[in-house]
């Protein structure tokens, strides 16, 4: 890293953590525009499932039960 983005980085981490978050989000956006088609799809996605998870029509699974799986099937 150059001496002006370690200069930016040290100063990014100073900031509150929605900041951050906020600059990571602006960041990225530049680095790789998404559509806001795209944008859209997800956010209704989500909320679909969110709905579907408050209804009771799906079960949650705890994060780490989810990673054991993924573990198992990347070691087959």
């Amino acid at each position: 890293m150059t001496a002006l983005a370690e200069k930016i980085y040290g100063e990014v981490l100073d900031l509150p953590i929605e900041e951050r978050l906020g600059l990571l989000d602006r960041l990225l956006e530049s680095v790789s525009p998404s559509s806001q088609s795209i944008q859209d799809a997800w956010i209704e996605e989500s909320e679909r499932r969110y709905a579907a998870y408050k209804a009771g029509e799906v079960e949650a699974i705890p994060g780490e039960e989810v990673l054991r799986q993924v573990a198992e099937r990347l070691q087959r």
